[in-house]
């Protein structure tokens, strides 16, 4: 067994699903400062590799979590090198923008199995450790098309809202076994990491505070699990 190897299996696991430049890269930073071994999951492995090379005990897979084969040989991988699934974050997501005129059935059905099917595949494949172990989070990263619909939504809306309520359905299933499923609830335009000026208000979310929140938590006591925290800047219009 390699060196690194061994000092990531002694550290709890967390994977994160869908590695961007910002939430993803962002998500991946925060838990590995907090002490976890971080499993980078994403399609195209090379912005997850850099961004694991960045961090102790880090390792990155490819991943389509549309495709059930490839989750299960991901999680397979993950649980091989790291050790058992401790905490997820995921942040799997995709979306044509259109109205119904607009949008085609291939790309409807797209968004659902990204955001919906994606987060389904991987309960199935984390869910069973977790509840022999009696413990282990699941923080799904949602968004304000989940409560409501319009016309350049047609697509993503109705797959974020399908998500929601598997989360739900997850929250309330697992909760008395020992595993919290939460859900962010994502309002407002991203930002760059720090891109807000000191002293100013800011009017976009910054990845770095929405990875604090998704540490916040993973980390919650059982007597006050939340699941669902809405994000959004100062200034954002709601």
């Amino acid at each position: 067994m390699r060196w690194s190897t061994v000092v990531a299996m002694s550290k709890p696991v967390c994977v994160v699903i869908g590695i961007g430049p910002k939430n993803g890269a962002a998500f991946a930073r925060r838990f590995a400062a907090e002490g976890y071994a971080v499993a980078l999951l994403s399609r195209r492995t090379e912005l997850s590799s850099q961004i694991a090379a960045e961090l102790d005990g880090a390792a990155a897979f490819a991943c389509d979590v549309s495709d059930p084969a490839s989750v299960a040989a991901a999680f397979a991988a993950v649980t091989e090198q790291l050790g058992p699934v401790d905490t997820v974050v995921y942040n799997a997501g995709s979306g044509t923008w259109g109205d119904i005129e607009k949008v085609e059935p291939d790309e409807f059905e797209r968004a659902w199995r990204v955001n919906s099917m994606g987060l389904f595949l991987t309960a199935k494949q984390i869910v069973p450790g977790m509840v022999e172990r009696g413990r282990g989070s699941i923080v799904v990263v949602g968004a304000t098309a989940s409560l409501r619909g319009k016309p350049f939504t047609t697509a993503f809306a109705p797959a974020k809202a399908a998500q929601r309520s598997l989360a739900q359905a997850m929250a309330r299933h697992l909760a008395p076994k020992g595993v919290h499923v939460s859900l962010m609830i994502i309002d407002g335009g991203i930002g760059e990491s720090g891109g807000t000026p000191k002293g100013e208000a800011p009017k976009q979310l910054d990845p770095d505070d929405i990875a604090h929140a998704a540490v916040f938590l993973a980390a919650q006591p059982r007597s006050a699990w939340t699941f669902e925290l809405d994000l959004r800047p100062q200034l954002e219009n709601w």
